[in-house]
């Protein structure tokens, strides 16, 4: 397994408990185990990191079965350990259908890696996305138009701003757009190692530095997490 580095310790209060819904292990594209990564979130008073490992149109069975396994050592832990997979760079028109397989295959929660402004994703991504019937959060959207938030807000798909660099660039037109739309946002940190990991302090600069109010705020780090957990069976 990767070295974890240290971080702080502290027990969060009540008001500041972060949530975070996209991360990475060694199982494809992170550096670390999920069993480094769950363990350092635990260690920075997260109380949910889900692990979301990507997925194209390759079966999804051997990733969830390593992710289940892992998961297991943290049932007594004060995280919430959550796994499944970040749908990636697959044609629009199989991507409900390769989310469909992930959850068929155990996938607690499904995320699609949306059309961020700086990696090749097939156009049409986000739409297909928010319209699939199959989709929890649409990471990353990029510049995503007033229709698609509003699809994702009738969808009841979470809309990410994003703490990875490059995919944070289109996170102020991201927070416009679903703030027009009524769409519900969550700050992710995208996570390839146990040191991307954003604490409370951080996610919340980013939400207001891509432009919500400090209502804004607490929404997209407390209320619109805690309603995800509730409807992923984890609340």
């Amino acid at each position: 397994m990767a070295p974890r580095r240290s971080s702080p310790r502290r027990s969060p209060g009540p008001a500041d408990l972060r949530y975070d819904f996209h991360s990475h292990t060694f199982l494809t594209d992170g550096t670390a185990s999920p069993t480094d990564m769950w363990t350092e979130a635990a260690g920075r008073g997260h109380r949910a990191l889900a692990i979301t490992d990507h997925l194209a149109m390759e079966d999804p069975a051997p990733l969830l079965d390593r992710l289940r396994s892992e998961a297991r050592a943290f049932e007594d832990s004060p995280l919430i350990p959550i796994f499944g997979v970040e749908v990636s760079m697959v044609p629009p028109r199989h991507l409900a259908r390769v989310a469909h397989g992930a959850r068929q295959a155990g996938a607690e929660i499904v995320i699609v890696h949306g059309e961020s402004p700086v990696e090749r994703t097939p156009a049409g991504t986000n739409r297909a996305a928010v319209l699939s019937g199959e989709i929890d959060v649409l990471a990353h959207p990029g510049l995503l138009s007033t229709r698609e938030a509003e699809l994702a807000r009738e969808n009841d798909v979470f809309l990410e701003l994003s703490a990875r660099r490059g995919h944070s660039l289109a996170n102020g037109h991201v927070a416009r757009t679903a703030i027009t739309a009524g769409a519900a946002l969550l700050v992710d940190s995208d996570a390839h190692s146990p040191r991307d990991l954003v604490p409370y302090e951080l996610a919340r600069r980013i939400a207001a530095g891509a432009g919500l109010p400090p209502a804004g705020v607490v929404r997209a780090l407390r209320d619109a997490p805690r309603r995800l957990l509730r409807r992923l069976g984890k609340a």
